[in-house]
């Protein structure tokens, strides 16, 4: 299936498989492609050739393609397009109608399809415009079905199999070869064995019976959230993915070996999404609707609201102790003396306990033990886990030193700005911005204009409270030191 703005395709080509016996595809359309470099992202096509077949009818096309960028020499010489000869070559936007319409409800058939799906999928993102297709690839056909051999590049099936050919780079000299090679499969290994092959590439995740399967074709290859409603339209699940497209698919694909994916995919009624720029906007958004929403199935993120962190209090000079406080008392904002974040007190409690039995620490000294009476050692140094600081054989000072040693592992950040931030995600390639605005850990919101960011920024005081998923997250990118930071100010 091929989509574009303003021409959505919904006709798909025939699939093996999904019948009554399989079927070999009946609209095919070969593609070959030079392009000024390996990377989809950042080289561009410098010609495209098509060879589109239905039955016994052939037709061709090609055209080279205007860059808008030199082409490195050792390409050139490679391929023999030179970089004059494109001077005057349509760009791809200028061939981007023709290409589609010639796609479009035809089986995408290349020689390293992903290859060249890549590129022409991300020339169309270039323009703001979406494309998909069912791909197949010849080397994976040739793999198949002569197992026997171990290379499948286009040279090794010219000569094994006598294919005919001139120039390889000649303009639709390589999609000529692989109709030449497709011929062949059908000829030498028969529509049965052909079917079945393409059938495996092609196979489509099974979808529930209530959902349109025409839903994974219009899920974007982008990064964001995605929501699976049941029945009464209940939130059942709130998952994230730097390509929501192949994650949605991946559930369903799994249904079959995974005992949760299977009860998932039998209750899904509905799906929604929302693309963010990047991961960490996905990532941001996924744990805030999970913390809002409370999804059946988001058992992980569901926080409870026990919130509670280590505070190291002074005592006396040179003597501390630890003092649990809650996620409410605590200041995670300019606190410098907070360790551990714990979803509950049983869980900071058993934390402390293993430190202690770690570093032979004191549990009376910690506050984890009472003593049974007065000058009595703990139980811990009776086996030999800890070094006596409960009955004077170690100094107090010096088991401190241990402790705050021991400490310092889950030592949480201060806030290290004066006020919010902007953390700027971009897509390059489509040319988008989206900023989180932070301030304190709270991610208060996202935003593509400075107007939505002053908005955000007005009425940051009621927004938003401290997460540990959050912290853990913004933490992480920021000390990367390759994230673009952005100094915010309300006007």
């Amino acid at each position: 299936m091929v989509g574009y703005p303003g021409k959505e395709i919904p006709q798909r080509v025939d699939r093996p498989g999904t019948g009554p016996g399989l079927v070999i595809p009946a609209r095919l359309a070969f593609i070959d492609l030079e392009t000024t470099g390996a990377n989809p992202v950042r080289d561009r096509i410098t010609r495209i050739s098509v060879l589109e077949a239905e039955g016994e009818q052939v037709s061709t096309w090609s055209t080279l393609v205007n860059p808008q960028r030199p082409i490195p020499e050792f390409i050139q010489r490679l391929n023999g397009i030179r970089n004059e000869a494109l001077v005057d070559a349509p760009t791809f936007s200028q061939v981007a109608t023709e290409l589609a319409d010639r796609l479009h409800g035809r089986l995408f058939v290349a020689h390293h399809a992903r290859f060249n799906y890549g590129f022409v999928k991300n020339e169309y993102r270039r323009l703001g415009k979406s494309f998909r297709a069912d791909g197949l690839c010849t080397v994976r056909l040739s793999r198949k079905l002569f197992p026997e051999h171990q290379n499948h590049n286009l040279d090794n099936l010219i000569v094994r199999h006598g294919l005919t050919t001139g120039d390889r780079h000649r303009a639709l000299a390589s999609v000529d070869l692989l109709w030449q090679f497709w011929c062949l499969l059908k000829r030498e290994r028969g529509d049965e064995a052909l079917a079945e092959a393409i059938g495996q590439q092609l196979k489509r995740p099974s979808l529930p019976p209530h959902l349109d399967s025409a839903l994974l074709d219009d899920l974007p290859e982008a990064a964001g959230v995605y929501l699976f409603y049941g029945d009464n339209d209940a939130l059942l699940y709130v998952g994230k993915s730097v390509n929501l497209r192949q994650r949605v698919r991946a559930h369903f694909a799994s249904d079959l070996r995974e005992y949760k994916e299977m009860r998932l995919s039998q209750q899904v009624r509905r799906i929604r999404w929302h693309e963010t720029v990047g991961e960490l906007g996905a990532l941001l958004l996924e744990s805030r609707l999970v913390k809002e929403c409370q999804p059946i199935h988001n058992r992980r993120l569901r926080r409870t609201s026990d919130l509670c962190t280590w505070q190291l209090v002074p005592v006396a000079p040179g003597d501390y102790r630890l003092k649990l406080l809650s996620g409410e008392a605590a200041d995670f904002v300019c606190s410098e003396d907070l360790f551990g974040l714990f979803a509950n007190r049983r869980e900071a409690t058993e934390s402390l306990r293993n430190m202690a039995a770690r570093h032979e620490l004191c549990p009376i000294v910690l506050g984890l033990e009472k003593p049974a009476q007065p000058g009595r050692p703990c139980f811990a140094h009776q086996i030999k886990q800890c070094r006596g600081a409960c009955v004077g054989k170690e100094a107090v000072g010096v088991h401190n030193v241990r402790m705050m040693s021991a400490l310092l592992k889950l030592k949480l950040s201060t806030w290290p700005y004066p006020g919010a931030i902007g953390i700027v995600e971009r897509d390059e390639l489509r040319e988008v911005e989206e900023v989180h605005v932070v301030n304190g850990w709270r991610h208060l919101g996202s935003a593509r204009s400075e107007a939505e960011i002053q908005e955000i920024l007005l009425g940051q005081s009621g927004q938003g409270r401290f997460d540990q998923d959050t912290y853990k997250l913004l933490t992480a990118h920021l000390g990367r030191g390759a994230v673009r930071v952005r100094m915010l100010s309300a006007r």
